[in-house]
């Protein structure tokens, strides 16, 4: 596997990413800008946050891989006007965006991508807000809290 280099407390917040589940036909990806990279039982790990409301959680649910892909700035507007604010409920948000999605055996991930990390699920939980510290309960006053997925990143595709 190669390796990916990356200030680690910068890499979701600074560029977002692109997390997609599901197969060729039928997938789904969104924007997201909460995520961790690390070890987790001595494998690399990937964290990713998604909450119930979004059909990209019904991907996440219903499949064991999903990809996070990293872009370089030109596609910032992209990743937030369209992965992060459309839904793929009513958008074909692949067509709208002119990114190109490409079928693995895993699932699909984004030609346009610097690097992609493919993941099979390890863990997944949802957040308990009464575990939370204060600070954090605040992201919820209307809304159920994500659910963390953690999975082992088995690839890595530049």
């Amino acid at each position: 596997m190669e390796t990916f280099n990356t200030d680690i407390f910068d890499q979701f917040n600074r560029t977002w990413g692109l997390l997609c589940a599901g197969t060729e036909e039928d997938h789904n990806a969104m924007t997201i800008s909460w995520g961790a990279l690390g070890t987790l039982w001595g494998r690399p790990a990937a964290t990713v946050y998604v909450r119930p409301s979004r059909l990209t959680y019904d991907y996440m649910e219903n499949n064991d891989y999903f990809t996070i892909g990293f872009f370089d700035g030109s596609y910032k507007r992209v990743l937030g006007e369209i992965y992060g604010t459309l839904s793929g409920r009513d958008t074909d948000k692949d067509g709208t965006s002119g990114l190109t999605p490409v079928a693995s055996e895993y699932g699909v991930y984004y030609k346009e991508a610097t690097v992609t990390l493919v993941c099979r699920k390890m863990f997944s939980q949802p957040m308990d807000k009464a575990e939370m510290a204060d600070f954090a309960k605040d992201f919820y006053k209307d809304a159920a809290p994500h659910k963390m997925y953690i999975g082992e990143v088995i690839d890595i595709i530049r």
